[in-house]
């Protein structure tokens, strides 16, 4: 027995049908004579498309709906977004793309406070940096926002805003810094490869994969992390006003959400509809209307990267074997 939803779907479906065939057999069989008539015909259909969405971007750019610009901090935190020689995963984000996104929501007259959605597990240093360099010089409320994960690098961003949200099962804190090498020296020796040395400055390859790590090497290296550990725990205790000594006993947690706002690591647990009303409430408004700036790619880029994605599903594993880099460094 069909449902009388099912029918109602079905009956859609063929009217649908029947009235594009219809079309298509104007348009391209009955209407033009000729070759160049249906060239013509399929130039006007692109001149209205692009049209319409020249007379869109002038009607928003006239009559904007919004005054809560939101940018996403989504999946790891890279420069580039995983352009690099190492590709970090398809689903990256480019620091540089979230600081000018929100650069250009600081300077558009209409927005009046900043929303940065974080799902995070963190990242490398500086491009982290960055991004909460961009929140802090926002003129305006900023409020960090995460659902599922805001962890290490998503921390340390959430560190330049005003407060941070959360849901009682989001996974918060990760106060911390990891580098690691993969040491490859007993498998060079079983395939015959060996390392030799040419560098100007004694701790020029500490690190490298091909040869066992001195200790001296060893302490080095551990000596940058704990700089960067110091450099993380200061921006979360001056960001957050949290006692530098309670940051650091942490010892790079994670917690869930309700604990975490019970720690202090979280201002308000609630959900994405809390927050909206939140902001209203505070710009003195009915309600907000968030819009979503995204980075501004030309064409040749956008290809670029859904090229990208297709590649790294084929080479992420070769690439991985191939990779030069000697220390790895992130949150």
């Amino acid at each position: 027995m069909v449902s009388t939803e099912g029918l109602g779907r079905l009956a859609i479906v063929g009217i649908g049908t029947a009235v594009f065939a219809a079309v298509g057999i104007a348009l391209f069989v009955v209407y033009p004579a000729t070759l160049s008539e249906l060239l013509g015909v399929l130039l006007v259909l692109v001149t209205l498309v692009f049209g319409l969405r020249i007379a869109s971007n002038i009607a928003r750019t006239l009559f904007p709906g919004y005054d809560v610009a939101e940018v996403a901090v989504d999946g790891p935190i890279t420069r580039d977004g995983g352009g690099g020689r190492m590709p970090t995963g398809p689903q990256s984000t480019p620091a540089d793309d979230i600081v000018e996104q929100i650069d250009r929501a600081d300077e558009d007259e209409n927005v009046d406070a900043l929303l940065v959605k974080l799902n995070t597990p963190g990242g490398e240093v500086v491009p982290s940096d960055d991004i909460r360099l961009a929140a802090e010089r926002f003129d305006g409320p900023t409020v960090a926002y995460t659902t599922d994960v805001c962890a290490s690098g998503g921390y340390w961003i959430a560190s330049g805003c005003d407060e941070l949200w959360a849901r009682d099962g989001s996974i918060v804190g990760s106060i911390g810094v990891i580098g690691s090498r993969v040491n490859a020296s007993d498998l060079a020796e079983k395939v015959g490869l060996s390392y030799e040395r040419f560098a100007a400055g004694e701790y020029k390859d500490a690190g490298t994969p091909l040869k066992e790590l001195e200790e001296d090497e060893r302490e080095y290296l551990q000596t940058l992390i704990d700089d960067y550990y110091e450099t993380f725990v200061d921006r979360v205790s001056d960001g957050r006003d949290l006692d530098e000594e309670f940051v650091r006993d942490t010892e790079a947690r994670i917690y869930l959400g309700e604990e975490a706002h019970e720690m202090g690591l979280v201002d308000t647990i609630g959900t994405r509809r809390d927050l909206e009303d939140e902001l209203a409430e505070r710009l003195d408004r009915p309600e907000v209307s968030i819009e979503e700036f995204e980075p501004d790619r030309p064409l040749m880029t956008r290809l670029g990267t859904g090229a990208q994605q297709v590649a790294y599903a084929f080479g992420a594993g070769i690439a991985g074997l191939t990779d030069d880099q000697t220390f790895r460094l992130r949150l």
